[in-house]
């Protein structure tokens, strides 16, 4: 259900250009009784007796006959709210997993509404998104295109553009469950060939995340960034090439994160980096920060000395190991 109550005016069209359309502008000016006539006679001998008359606008008037005025909405966008928070409650139990995720209707229904995030309740949208994020680890996009009965219509393509729409969100909850799901989602290899066709997308997005002042932003960010920089080679060379990414990641470890998983996550992520190399020309921009955090953070030396020397000690870096902070190796 829509948070929107209010209508917008519906263009009747349906036999528009027959002499009696049934929803046409040619009756508006002719009144109807509520009470049938069966004859010139009688219509005649009733004539005098008819009481309740109304203009031919009561046709375009449809709240009336369903009983949907705005009382009967706001009590359908409740119990749809209610409804929704039965699902995401159901998805906190691990023996409902597998059957949730099994459930095509469900999880239709679930990025249906996420696809509305403009027009639906923010409860309904949160309660959605929750549910998501508990189901990722063992969802698999591909029910989108399976033989399973679909009521929704619904693709993995669809499926994944109402993610990015609420990774996009401004709404801090939205996007950090956001950045979580897609964390999640990307563990299963059956979900890369969605997510790996816009990966720049993602990335350019958490990256802006970390600069956010919110630690949970930055926690979610992160999150996600661990799971996805293990993908494969590609995806490692997206983010090492990505603009401040490896300055606000440095950032996260010095300043520092006040969760030390984050701070851990951050530190292997960057290690990763480090494992490719064409990845060193971006890294040997901040092999002062790398030695600075060595020295300072004790929680992460080893993390960092092993990124020191990937980056200076290796014979492939000939040219720039004469630079190194250990002074000339060659």
């Amino acid at each position: 259900m829509p948070k929107d109550h209010t209508k917008p005016p519906r263009l009747r069209t349906l036999g528009a250009n027959t002499t009696l359309s049934g929803f046409g502008q040619e009756n508006m000016e002719k009144v109807y009784s509520d009470t049938a006539t069966t004859s010139n006679d009688q219509s005649k001998a009733e004539d005098s007796s008819v009481t309740k008359k109304r203009a031919a606008s009561f046709w375009f008037d449809e709240d009336g006959l369903f009983n949907n005025d705005d009382e009967g909405r706001a009590e359908r966008q409740q119990c749809a709210i209610a409804a929704s928070n039965i699902i995401r409650n159901f998805s906190f139990m691990p023996e409902n997993e597998i059957i949730m995720v099994q459930h095509r209707h469900c999880l239709e229904t679930i990025f249906h509404c996420l696809e509305n995030q403009n027009r639906e309740d923010d409860e309904l949208i949160t309660n959605m998104l929750e549910t998501l994020v508990n189901l990722a680890p063992v969802l698999d996009l591909r029910i989108f295109s399976s033989s399973k009965p679909s009521f929704i219509k619904m693709t993995e393509k669809g499926a994944i553009h109402a993610i990015m729409g609420m990774l996009s969100s401004s709404v801090k909850p939205w996007h950090c469950a956001a950045a979580e799901l897609i964390g999640r989602l990307i563990i299963n290899p059956d979900n890369e060939p969605f997510l790996l066709p816009i990966i720049p997308q993602i990335y350019k997005r958490l990256v802006d995340l970390l600069s956010v002042p919110a630690y949970d932003a930055q926690a979610a960010a992160v999150s996600a960034l661990y799971n996805v920089a293990e993908v494969n080679m590609d995806c490692r060379l997206k983010l090492a090439s990505e603009r401040w990414a490896v300055d606000r990641l440095l950032k996260i470890v010095k300043t520092p994160h006040p969760v030390p998983e984050v701070c851990r996550k951050t530190s292997m992520i960057l290690e990763s980096l480090v494992s490719e190399p064409q990845n060193r020309m971006h890294l040997l921009v901040h092999e002062n920060t790398f030695a600075e955090i060595l020295t300072s953070e004790g929680k992460y030396s080893d993390t960092f000395a092993r990124i020191v020397y990937e980056l200076t000690a290796r014979p492939s870096n000939k040219v720039t190991s004469g630079h190194a902070i250990w002074g000339n190796i060659n």
